[in-house]
């Protein structure tokens, strides 16, 4: 298949870098000196189970707008950050709607699938989240990864999907399996996706402001009940929503956590590297929903307005 890798950063890179190993054309669409290093020395890229040194092939939004079409590639990857979503398909809206190339998001929070779907139509897009699975820039061109890094992709929405699109996705699911990627495929991704923002509303804002990793902060007496009291805020606002999420749903996702390798959050990475955060789309998204259901949550607004002010 070929690949796009749109956002080529370091999950984009990961994932990239497997499928290209496997055999598949891959492009990675990236910007900076990031981009520079990759056109020059090509994409390095460090896991415990995995080491890629090659050539790329790598281009900025205008060299992809100016010398590809939607129809070169097979799927596009989505890997940018949630706030980005919006800018980009305004900039890209007559570029992709070139023909009926599928688009997999692997971001995170629960509104980018509903944004591409409004753009794309539905049968264009797959939700997917990445799990279990920490990607960072070391230096331009050069990404450690670690952790067993999973998909779990479905059809956007989850209900009624054509047999096309399904037998698109089990041909994914069988590449991806190839190229040395645990995947699988959910016909509730919408759930998948909301489950996925439990942990990262659990993680990201705490670990950006205490500077701890995943499994230091799931496993200490004090910030440990925290993590679960935030994922449970995250599963009253699902549940609300009308997803069929309760108590077991935190349960399972708190012991999940409590599973994981000291994974460094992006949320930190983003902080430690003065980039944006990926606030709106985890803490700010939630807090949205809760004020429109009439809900309160309290340790989520704390973390947010905290890392709002601090990042003011």
């Amino acid at each position: 298949m070929r690949f796009l890798i749109v956002g080529a950063g370091g999950i984009g890179c990961y994932y990239g870098a497997r499928l290209q190993e496997a055999g598949h054309p891959v492009v990675y669409m990236a910007r900076g000196e990031h981009l520079k290093a990759l056109q020059t020395s090509g994409l390095r890229v460090e896991h415990e189970d995995f080491q890629f040194q090659r050539p790329v092939t790598a281009v900025d939004e205008a060299a992809l707008l100016k010398d590809y079409q939607v129809t070169d590639f097979d799927l596009l990857l989505i890997c940018f950050k949630s706030q980005a979503t919006a800018a980009w398909l305004e900039t890209f809206a007559d570029w992709l709607k070139g023909g009926d190339t599928p688009l997999l998001s692997l971001q995170n929070g629960v509104d980018n699938e509903p944004l591409l779907a409004e753009v794309l139509g539905e049968e264009r897009v797959l939700g997917g989240i990445a799990l279990r699975i920490g990607g960072h820039l070391d230096n331009p061109g050069e990404v450690s990864a670690s952790g067993p890094a999973q998909i779990v992709m479905g059809a956007w929405p989850e209900a009624g999907q054509p047999p096309r699109q399904q037998a698109f996705l089990e041909e994914v699911d069988h590449h991806f399996q190839q190229a040395g990627i645990p995947s699988r495929i959910s016909h509730q991704i919408a759930l998948e996706l909301w489950r996925k923002l439990m942990l990262n509303n659990a993680v990201n804002p705490l670990s950006a402001l205490t500077h701890l990793d995943t499994q230091t902060l799931s496993h200490d007496s004090y910030y440990g009940p925290v993590v679960k009291g935030l994922m449970a805020e995250a599963g009253q606002v699902a549940a609300a929503e009308g997803l069929a999420i309760d108590s077991k749903d935190v349960e399972e996702m708190y012991d999940l956590i409590c599973q994981f390798d000291g994974i460094k959050t992006s949320m930190l990475v983003d902080l430690e590297k003065g980039r944006p955060l990926e606030l709106e789309g985890i803490s700010g998204s939630l807090l949205q929903r809760a004020q429109k259901h009439q809900l309160t949550l309290p340790m989520t607004g704390l973390l947010y307005a905290l890392l709002t002010r601090e990042n003011a």
